[in-house]
């Protein structure tokens, strides 16, 4: 998957450390720009922290990025099925504070069928997670960019979900 972009702390003004990058821990994860029958997007609203991301989260070992995001968005959102139509790309995360690289694999995806209701975890409930449906992608990225993280992480989810929804309207993959 081509890299279509790289988050660092100096992107926040902080001071960066990338001689440290090789021992980091990795973390990949998928995420997903998903649409349902009438060509909405889902955002994750995570009204604790006042933000919103794209639905998503962590491969487990032994789990393609593909298998996750099925699984993720199940989770998340309640699909019963999903349709991934393509790849959007791949933006690396260098979280120095947490010693930590993630890589996240970006996709588009239809939702096939009916919603379930989602099975969030105890974290996601205690942030206030809810999924939101938005009309097009220009919504989406003014909904991610109102956002006001407030806790150390979040302000690179913010970016890594402008840089997908970005690329996606730009490459003229979503509307």
């Amino acid at each position: 998957m081509n890299i279509i972009g790289t988050i660092t702390e100096d992107v926040f003004e902080r001071k960066t450390t990338p001689e440290k990058w090789p021992s980091y821990r990795t973390r990949p994860a998928a995420r997903a720009i998903l649409l349902n029958e009438l060509s909405q997007i889902a955002l994750m609203h995570v009204s604790k922290h006042h933000y919103y991301k794209l639905p998503g989260g962590g491969i487990d070992e032994g789990e393609t990025p593909r298998e996750a995001l099925v699984r993720e968005l199940a989770e998340e959102v309640g699909t019963q099925a999903v349709d991934i139509i393509t790849e959007i790309g791949q933006v690396d995360e260098y979280r120095d504070q947490w010693e930590m690289k993630s890589t996240h694999y970006g996709f588009i995806a239809k939702v096939v069928g009916e919603l379930n209701d989602p099975e969030r975890t105890e974290k996601e409930i205690d942030h206030g997670y809810e999924t939101v449906w938005v009309t097009n992608i220009d919504e989406a990225i003014r909904l991610v960019q109102s956002g006001n993280p407030a806790e150390y992480g979040q302000d690179f989810e913010k970016q890594r979900e402008l840089t997908f929804l970005e690329h996606a309207k730009h490459s003229k993959i979503v509307q």
